[in-house]
């Protein structure tokens, strides 16, 4: 699969009341993420910002994406050598800082899976995985920032 792979989304403003930006609180901070053939995403920015809180922001999906980047190559690896995992799940956490200009960037992710496997499975090399999922990672690979792994592993 070595090459170039291209990802496109359409971003959609949807949060004109009917002045735009006249003022910086006469519009909403609400848009659509749309990728052709998938159910839309309702955005809009952290309610610190002024955003829904009943949608998501791009700092939510920002540590989604590590996370499920995270746990795609995390199963595969397991696939691969003789890790049978029965569940994961993942409490995912990132860590910003902004700056008195409003300016601001993430510090850190931390990812906390908590994975069953099988009892026939090695609990250490389940563990271990992770390290290398991690470097493996695409999106983990491109951000400028620690990802942490703090796994649990849970034998049935």
């Amino acid at each position: 699969m070595p090459g170039t792979h291209t990802y496109a989304a359409k971003v959609i403003w949807t949060g004109n009341p009917g002045e735009g930006t006249a003022g910086y609180r006469s519009y909403t901070r609400d848009y659509d993420i749309a990728c052709t053939g998938r159910p839309v995403i309702r955005g809009s920015a952290d309610p610190a910002y002024l955003g829904d809180a009943g949608r998501h922001n791009p700092e939510d999906l920002l540590v989604a994406s590590l996370s499920a980047c995270h746990m795609l190559w995390y199963l595969h690896l397991c696939a691969s050598n003789g890790i049978v995992v029965t569940a994961y799940e993942d409490a995912a956490e990132g860590m910003m800082r902004t700056r008195s200009d409003g300016a601001g960037e993430f510090t850190r992710v931390t990812l906390r899976p908590v994975v069953t496997v099988t009892a026939d499975s090695d609990p250490e090399t389940a563990a271990r995985l992770h390290a290398k999922a991690g470097a493996m990672c695409f999106i983990a690979r491109s951000v400028n920032f620690p990802v942490d792994h703090e796994p649990e592993i849970v034998v049935t």
